[in-house]
């Protein structure tokens, strides 16, 4: 630090401690300013222009020391100068306080906290760089937080001096009126109308100013845009999987007048592509594992005779069996308009929608994007000459691939890795990473992975594709991989490719381009904690939306979406990510919640693991499938669950439990005091609550008790 910074704080510590030290807190208070009060109003009419300067200084002390007083001291203003000049002076003396708070604060210590952690503020740098202007208004004109906060905290961002001077300024205004009339009725000392009202005031004040201010942006926002005197929807919904699905029932439900527009199926990629298909073929491979190992169940034999297009062939029987449940009939008689066609957003209130029978607009309050996301084919070169499947594609298969390269190692390359393992395939899984399924913990992958080589998968982590060629009429991928210091060239020959990297938010081609509607880093349209995009009747939810791409995390968005499209003039809710689980049906099957041990290490958060081997359940070993392990992690000292993780059979199932738990705030004591049925795999649970239980035993109590019993005996 150098001199001029030590100076400076080596000044404020002084000045703070000698606040407190020598007690002058007691000459902010309003019992001393009643007791001074007739000395104060004679010091005002002999010297009005001295004391005006004097109580300005000391204003600007206060703010810009951040002590506290200036409440009270916006309050006296009103009582010894009136509302205009007290106005006019509490106005500029904190502003001008808040300013060299916010300077002290960018002196001392912006550059050691950007260097420090300027990675994980880049997001709000980048925010305020954008819009710090608007930022700054919002916290200023709605008050949660403490200003004192706020001005150190923005001086630690790029926001300019003179915009942090002139928005404080702007900002603070209303709110300083308010303040001041109040002070100006506490002068009297005595109960009135307009005590009252001001008081009042100060308490509707947030929410008038946030009102004030919603309106300030959206009348910004949609600058240009002519808003149709009468609309044709309630709500149009663009795209028919999960969240659309959703969106539109829950528009119907509550009898407003929705519009659902696909462009291609009903159902979206969860029906078509994703869940049900891949769950309809887990199903198969899985049979198939367990007859390869009728001896472990006492069989001498079991063999399978299978063509793999009848197995391919199944798949879609089950969609097709699925398949009412989301179609146009049905949602056609829940009260939802289903339209076959592609939507184009052509104004904050109005969609073009094309189809068969032609072009229509519709004009409507509310849009919501559902438009889903599709498989992320990196640029890798020859990946195009070679051609690749993806999880979209895969499903046309009819002829079983003799050797097939799964390119990625997450739960959907994992998931078809083990299933074309099963079903015969020679498979080998392409991982850039250091291990398979990377977000799940390191011995928690290596279950995973251990499996997988057992049935014969060749698993490759850290191994990075570099180029796809056709040699001799083979197919051919070409990896580099380190072995320590040294880089190496692997060669592998296949027949087809899956690409299974990563599936990107489908963002083109329906008018956010037009409207301006930004996106985000990660590519998903940039929605607020609302769900609402830049325009605030314009939502958007599901894998379009993120942050996570599930089916139920896509329902679960789409909930908010819906709701507050509809009822935001009276309520809005902010969309809760704080219990989200998802699972990964490889075999063994992985389901999570909460964080697990790795992500607790990244973000520094104190925990106690628990764990348990469901190698030892009674019905695991029953059954044939004792492996896996219920791990759990706990706030230290306490049966507070802060995430779950479990391996094995039916894991997705048993899950349930600990999410529950979460949610609701259920310890592991009351897991442990509930009744599981014998035998169950959900025993599970209940005996890694047993575990922490017993790492927690009150050891002194516990050896009082074995003396008492040993006195008892005699």
């Amino acid at each position: 630090m150098t001199k001029g910074r030590l100076l400076l704080l080596a000044v404020i510590v002084v000045a703070v401690i000698a606040f407190f030290a020598f007690d002058l807190k007691q000459f902010f208070t309003l019992d001393y300013f009643q007791s001074q009060r007739a000395a104060i109003d004679a010091e005002v009419q002999t010297h009005p222009l001295r004391t005006a300067l004097i109580f300005f200084l000391i204003y600007v002390a206060v703010t810009g020391l951040s002590l506290p007083g200036a409440a009270l001291m916006t309050l006296v203003a009103g009582a010894l100068f009136g509302l205009l000049w007290g106005t006019v002076i509490v106005s500029f003396a904190s502003t001008l306080g808040a300013t060299l708070a916010f300077l002290a604060s960018r002196f001392l210590l912006r550059d050691w906290v950007q260097s420090r952690f300027g990675d994980k503020l880049k997001p709000i740098n980048d925010g305020v760089a954008r819009e710090g202007a608007f930022y700054l208004f919002a916290l200023r004109l709605v008050p949660a937080f403490p200003f004192f906060v706020i001005n150190l905290v923005m001086g630690l961002t790029p926001i300019r001096t003179w915009t942090y001077y002139w928005v404080s300024q702007l900002g603070m205004f209303a709110g300083t009126i308010v303040y001041v009339y109040a002070g100006t009725q506490l002068g009297e000392f005595r109960i009135s109308g307009g005590l009252l009202l001001a008081f009042a005031l100060l308490g509707i004040f947030p929410l008038i100013a946030k009102r004030v201010l919603d309106a300030l942006k959206a009348r910004n926002v949609y600058a240009g845009w002519t808003r149709p005197a009468r609309f044709d929807r309630n709500l149009v919904v663009i795209g028919a999987g999960s969240a659309g699905l959703v969106s539109s029932y829950i528009a119907a439900a509550v009898k407003s007048k929705v519009t659902l527009v696909e462009k291609h199926r009903m159902g979206g990629d969860c029906l078509n592509t994703g869940c049900v298909p891949s769950k309809a073929l887990i199903k198969t491979a899985k049979l198939l594992a367990t007859m390869k190992h009728a001896r472990d169940y006492g069989l001498k034999s079991a063999q399978a005779d299978f063509d793999f297009a009848d197995v391919m062939d199944r798949v879609q029987r089950v969609i097709r069996e699925v398949e009412p449940h989301d179609s146009i009939e049905r949602y056609t008689a829940l009260g939802v308009e289903c339209l076959e066609g592609s939507a184009k957003i052509t104004s904050p209130w109005s969609v073009e929608i094309a189809t068969a029978a032609g072009t229509q607009t519709l004009t409507t309050r509310s849009i919501i994007i559902a438009a889903g996301a599709r498989p992320f084919v990196p640029p890798i070169p020859g990946i195009d000459e070679i051609g690749c499947l993806t999880s979209d594609t895969i499903w046309e298969l009819r002829q079983l691939p003799r050797r097939l390269v799964v390119l990625g190692g997450g739960p959907i390359g994992s998931e078809l890795t083990q299933c074309f393992a099963r079903l015969g395939s020679q498979v080998t899984q392409v991982e850039m990473l250091p291990r398979i399924m990377i977000r799940e913990d390191p011995e928690i992958s290596d279950l995973v992975l251990q499996q997988f080589r057992k049935e014969g998968v060749n698993v490759l982590v850290n191994h990075k594709a570099q180029r796809f060629a056709v040699e001799n009429g083979e197919k051919v991928l070409y990896c580099e991989t380190k072995d320590g210091n040294d880089t190496r060239e692997v060669r592998i020959v296949f027949d087809e490719l899956l690409c299974a990297v990563g599936r990107v938010a489908n963002t083109g081609g329906y008018g956010l381009e037009e409207l301006g509607i930004p996106v985000t880093r990660t590519r998903t349209v940039e929605v607020n904690e609302f769900m609402q995009t830049r325009y605030p009747n314009i939502y958007a939810c599901g894998d379009v939306a993120g942050p996570y791409q599930f089916t139920h995390t896509a329902a679960h968005t789409a909930w908010y979406a819906a709701v507050n499209a509809l009822f935001s003039g009276f309520k809005k809710f902010r969309a809760d990510f704080s219990v989200i689980p998802w699972a990964t049906f490889t075999d063994p099957e992985v389901a999570r919640v909460g964080l697990n041990e790795t992500e607790a290490k990244e973000k520094n958060i104190p925990y106690e693991v628990t764990t348990y081997g469901i190698d030892d359940l009674d019905r695991a070993i029953a059954d044939g499938t004792a492996h896996g392990v219920v791990k759990i992690l706990t706030v230290p000292g306490k049966d507070k669950i802060l995430g779950a993780t479990i391996a094995g059979e039916h894991a997705g199932d048993l899950i349930i439990e600990f999410i529950t738990a979460m949610k609701y705030g259920i310890g592991l004591n009351k897991i442990l005091g509930t009744i599981h049925i014998y035998p169950t795999l959900a025993e599970a649970n209940k005996y890694a609550a047993g575990n922490w239980k017993r790492a927690h035993a009150p050891k002194k109590v516990l050896e009082w008790v074995e003396k008492f019993h040993a006195w008892r005996r005699g």
